[in-house]
């Protein structure tokens, strides 16, 4: 869950009867007014230090981390939906299908959604078979040809084994710019692909278990 910061700002208002010229004085960066960050869930909020403020409010502005993960995310998710467009044909398990499907129209619109936001900041989009030596998760091409080849269970094995260890990829992907980058709509996204890939870990892992 994202916390969000609620600031508790005063406001200044000058009486229409005075004479002279009436003015609302400007927020300065030397404000006294408390910034209030809720807690985790179960957690009471707390009142932050000036100096912590201004590192917990999300900057605007795009590091070179948040550049690469955007492009090296792409490529992770190119890589997942090409997993999942071969479960309809090839697996047995009617949940495995679900699944697979859920990435396919999760992951589709958040490529969608990278590759807009790079090309908004002027930065290349990667190829869609773009070299991925070192990426976190990642199958290589012997294990993807496996994958082609297998069906039945011995699919549905192959995919959840693969596809455990490539969500376990992207969230290491994504707590590495968490804490790294500086952009608020790349921590929003990186904060929901953990939420939702840890999640369908737990799914993967259980569905294993039946085997």
């Amino acid at each position: 869950m994202r916390a969000a910061l609620v600031v508790i700002t005063c406001t200044v208002v000058a009486l229409s009867g005075c004479s002279g010229d009436s003015r609302t004085a400007a927020p300065t960066a030397d404000s006294t007014a408390p910034v209030i960050a809720p807690g985790r869930p179960g957690e009471p909020a707390r009142t932050l230090s000036p100096g912590e403020a201004v590192t917990a409010v999300p900057s605007p502005t795009a590091n070179a981390v948040d550049v690469s993960f955007m492009q090296d995310m792409i490529i992770h998710h190119r890589q997942a939906l090409d997993m999942a467009i071969l479960a309809p044909t090839r697996a047995k398990s009617e949940k495995l299908k679900g699944l697979a499907s859920r990435i396919k129209d999760a992951q589709g619109p958040e490529i969608q959604y990278m590759t807009t936001w790079l090309q908004e900041q002027g930065q290349k989009v990667p190829e869609h078979h773009a070299a991925h030596e070192g990426m976190p998760g990642m199958a290589t091409p012997e294990q993807m040809e496996a994958l082609k080849a297998a069906s039945g269970v011995e699919f549905d094995r192959l995919f959840l084994t693969m596809m455990i260890a490539h969500h376990h990829g992207a969230i290491t992907m994504a707590t590495k710019v968490l804490g790294e980058g500086a952009h608020q709509r790349i921590s929003e996204l990186a904060s929901d692909i953990g939420v939702e890939q840890t999640a369908e870990i737990r799914r993967m892992q259980e569905m294993q278990a039946a085997l």
